[in-house]
């Protein structure tokens, strides 16, 4: 059995696709998934499955639809994919520290494609760095790092027009699930 984060996009945002966690649980148990847990209101999943990634996604996104009548993005990774994120962030921790230092925002961001974007998408994306806002692309992930909000950051807004579903976090939030997911882990039978 594997353990997944599946990162649901857009749910739980301004009053809209509104899903309370305990419905969610109960009906990805209801197709089978294992020991689900949730974390926060804005879709983190933890679950155990044998199923393929590509199944997974399949069924979780069907399942949404139909249990609660909307259509949701679902981004799923491995634990080991999440703490690879995680100890492979491209920022060092002199340069986190010192735009954090600089901000009243979150700062560090990691959002999360289905597949690496297009080369030309991201050489687009370059365009867009300045002294506020940065990125580095690694695989099917997108490190941002920002010195203002990232609510008014045209770097994040030129990522929608990659016309590929991607949904992002805060770095708080992916400490949490690789903590949540080694607990998983630890606790697993053997």
């Amino acid at each position: 059995m594997t353990i997944y984060i599946a990162l649901l996009r857009g749910i739980n945002v301004g009053g809209h696709n509104k899903i309370k966690m305990a419905d969610l649980r109960k009906m990805l148990e209801g197709m089978g998934l294992a020991r689900v847990q949730t974390y926060i209101q804005s879709g983190n999943v933890l679950f155990e499955s044998a199923d393929s990634k590509e199944t997974l996604q399949v069924q979780m996104e069907q399942g949404i639809q139909e249990a609660f009548g909307f259509p949701i993005t679902v981004i799923l990774r491995t634990s080991q994919e999440i703490e690879g994120i995680v100890r492979h962030c491209p920022f060092s921790e002199e340069t986190i520290h010192a735009v954090e230092a600089a901000s009243e925002f979150e700062s560090l961001y990691v959002a999360m494609l289905p597949e690496a974007p297009a080369p030309d998408d991201v050489e687009k994306l370059r365009l867009y760095v300045n002294d506020k806002e940065t990125f580095e692309a690694i695989g099917e992930e997108i490190y941002l790092l920002f010195k203002e909000s990232v609510r008014n950051s045209k770097l994040a807004a030129q990522m929608a027009k990659f016309g590929v579903p991607m949904t992002m976090r805060n770095w708080k939030t992916m400490n949490k699930l690789v903590e949540l997911s080694r607990t998983m882990q630890s606790e697993q039978p053997r």
